[in-house]
């Protein structure tokens, strides 16, 4: 059977981003953080272009917008075009952004906007209404994440990592350390508890420096259960990376917990993600809760580590 050349010049193509999600959850931040990127970026396309879009000669990657307030928005039908783009060999992510309800409520009313579907009633029954409507949409996407306690450097930053950074493994790997007193971090695939080691916090010396400060790291690797641990995870991610990538996951979020999350989960982070990159293994490492850079407040701790 001779595949249809439309098809092969589709696969050819860079993948399509579709962007939605809750209003006021940060898709707008999400677009400009991938049109920074590189990404063409368009907002609210009437969902009669996307097909013109699609077939239109690109050189690089799109993300379209799209919410409840786009021209003829029916996500069924959405969901339908997307499988349908799939079968012809068109690439399509869906990414969908959301909020809970306190936190949605609370950005509305310090914006003093009306919420799209609830213009002259409360913003809690727009953002129910919205959900409901759009529960098809985030059950058919490929990421899902959750804004509540970030603010939007901290998207910009996600977004930096989730999209545009796959080498050549194919899976974007992003390790992360953060504390379990601001809470676990709702996009982690993988959590790993480091509270079981001694804390450099108990030590004057070392209380001001962070996991990436060497007498830091000398300090928490001194702990009798440091090395068994640091082995068993590096082994567990190694053996499992592949398998990741063969069952098709795009992005994988490893997240390394302690209680304050500046001494030894930054530390093992670090170190975990100076091994994986040694076997070949890309990956993005992100400390969420150090203090912010002293540049924009956007930069990763590090970029992305490649082999050699």
């Amino acid at each position: 059977m001779v595949a249809d050349p439309g098809s092969r010049r589709r696969a050819d193509r860079p993948p399509l981003l579709l962007v939605t999600g809750l209003s006021g959850a940060g898709r707008t931040t999400a677009l400009r953080a991938l049109e920074d990127a590189g990404y063409e970026a368009v907002d609210n396309l009437p969902l009669s272009l996307l097909a013109p879009l699609v077939s239109a000669a690109v050189e690089r990657p799109v993300a379209v917008g799209i919410d409840t307030r786009t021209r003829a928005f029916d996500p069924d039908a959405l969901v339908r075009r997307i499988r349908a783009m799939a079968r012809v060999g068109q690439e399509v992510r869906l990414l969908f952004i959301e909020c809970d309800e306190p936190e949605l409520v609370r950005r509305f009313n310090e914006t003093r906007r009306r919420h799209p579907l609830a213009p002259d009633r409360p913003v809690a029954d727009g953002i129910a209404r919205e959900r409901l409507l759009l529960a098809g949409l985030r059950g058919a996407a490929d990421l899902v994440i959750d804004t509540t306690s970030q603010s939007p450097h901290d998207l910009r930053r996600l977004i930096g990592s989730h999209f545009g950074l796959q080498g050549p493994s194919g899976l974007a790997l992003i390790l992360q350390s953060f504390s379990y007193a601001k809470g676990l971090p709702r996009d982690a695939d993988i959590v790993l508890d480091l509270r079981f080691l001694r804390n450099p916090h108990w030590q004057p010396e070392l209380r001001a420096r962070d996991g990436c400060d060497p007498a830091v790291q000398a300090f928490i690797r001194g702990d009798e259960g440091y090395q068994p641990a640091y082995q068993h995870i590096v082994a567990l991610l190694l053996s499992s990376l592949p398998g990741y990538r063969r069952e098709g996951r795009a992005y994988l979020t490893v997240a390394f917990g302690c209680t304050g999350g500046r001494h030894r989960s930054v530390a093992m982070a670090e170190a975990v993600a100076s091994a994986l990159a040694d076997a070949g293994w890309s990956n993005r490492l992100m400390h969420r809760d150090l203090d912010p850079q002293p540049d924009d407040g956007l930069s990763l701790k590090r970029d992305m580590k490649e082999q050699g």
